[in-house]
């Protein structure tokens, strides 16, 4: 999907004249891809395509899949498809569901409207597809593409939408080298196993989102974030929730998208790269189908007060959603949350500021959301945990 889209703008192509399709396998009745996606996480992946059509293929007869087809015609918001096999395989490997008991079976889809298009995959033969064919030649499509709120959706193995009534989405940062010196020892020294642990305890904690960050001088960050992405992958516990994949080095946010699947969210871009840099980055984040966090930083640096967080917050909206194309609702603005109480009187308001800038760009920018380190808020106390708390108490509740 990647190349296909750089394929496309390369030499001009629209979807529209050139269709793409999209197939996916369940591999039993887990009803997981032979990676671990359920049928939602899947579709979730791969709809940032914008494909005309997509559907189930193989490893499933027509009674097996049905379920699963169900679900991926609920959500999938374009045409679907299923190519089942002809039944399960039998002991000797081959396939027993004959042309007539199977055309009758797909017939019934279409007219439950489950899916646009039928076919057959392992075990059809031509006489198969010509009863398939002949069975749904006069059923009129009553398949309605649904139509679903634009939220942000996002997935790991499994998915995990974000609408107007979602509470507050803790993101796990204990696997980032500048937040736990835990974490950083264990990567310093080559223990991958145990910092997967910390992983894994952040997610049975309830974090619904992972934060993963390996900037430090004395590490070589993007191998790093490969090898512990990869790592990650096989551990399903892990691996069911969407990733945040952190650095302050846009090539190492990179090399984290290239090893996840699913729908992530990079941290971080920012205006201060320059316009130009910044678009071109935006365009490589849509293109891998991941959101974005978006850091309140511009040409003159970081954004301290409210007037400057919204001045710059609407101009990075305007830029992604009217010349990236950015879907509104996969941006997020990370505002700054400031210390306050540092002893510098220009610093006592930074909490108001933030809190103000976010109900005005909320307002102003529909659709997106916002983020912030709230440790930072009480950095001037650290090591007097009560204060801290109550001080991150007020701050949520307004």
């Amino acid at each position: 999907l990647f190349a296909l889209d750089e394929y496309y703008e390369e030499y001009g192509i629209k979807t529209s004249q050139m269709p793409v399709v999209i197939s996916g396998t369940i591999v039993d009745m887990s009803g997981r891809t032979l990676s671990g996606q359920t049928t939602e996480a899947f579709w979730v992946s791969v709809r940032h395509a914008q494909p005309i059509c997509v559907g189930l293929n193989c490893a499933l007869g027509p009674d097996q899949m049905r379920p699963f087809m169900t679900r991926l015609s609920n959500c999938a918001t374009c045409f679907t498809h299923a190519y089942p096999n002809a039944g399960l395989p039998n002991a000797m490997g081959g396939y027993d569901l004959s042309p007539a008991d199977m055309a009758p079976k797909l017939r019934q889809w279409a007219m439950d409207g489950l899916v646009n298009m039928v076919g057959g995959c392992c075990g059809t033969t031509p006489d198969h597809i010509k009863a398939i064919a002949d069975a749904v030649k006069d059923v009129k499509p009553s398949r309605t593409i649904p139509e679903h709120p634009n939220h942000m959706r996002l997935s790991g193995l499994e998915d995990l939408t974000l609408t107007p009534d979602s509470v507050f989405q803790n993101i796990g940062e204990r696997c980032n080298v500048a937040g736990s010196i835990r974490f950083k020892k264990l990567i310093v020294a080559n223990d991958w196993g145990k910092a997967a642990e910390i992983a894994q305890k952040q997610v049975e904690d309830g974090a619904q989102l992972l934060d993963i960050n390996f900037d430090d001088g004395m590490l070589d960050g993007e191998d790093c974030m490969r090898k512990f992405c990869n790592l990650i992958a096989t551990e399903p516990e892990i691996a069911k929730i969407p990733m945040v994949v952190d650095s302050s080095k846009f090539h190492i946010c990179v090399a984290g998208l290239e090893c996840l699947q699913g729908k992530c969210i990079v941290n971080s871009i920012s205006l201060k790269v320059g316009e130009a840099e910044f678009k071109s980055q935006a365009k490589l984040i849509k293109r891998y189908g991941a959101a974005v966090i978006v850091m309140a930083f511009d040409e003159e640096g970081q954004a301290a007060d409210c007037e400057a967080k919204v001045r710059i917050c609407q101009r990075a909206y305007k830029i992604l959603v009217e010349e990236v194309n950015f879907n509104p609702v996969d941006i997020v603005f990370d505002l700054n949350i400031l210390t306050i109480c540092t002893g510098l009187e220009e610093h006592n308001n930074y909490g108001v500021d933030f809190i103000k800038a976010t109900k005005i760009i909320k307002d102003t920018c529909p659709g997106a959301k916002i983020s912030g380190g709230l440790s930072n808020l009480s950095f001037s106390f650290r090591g007097l945990e009560v204060i801290r708390e109550a001080m991150h108490s007020v701050f949520l509740y307004h």
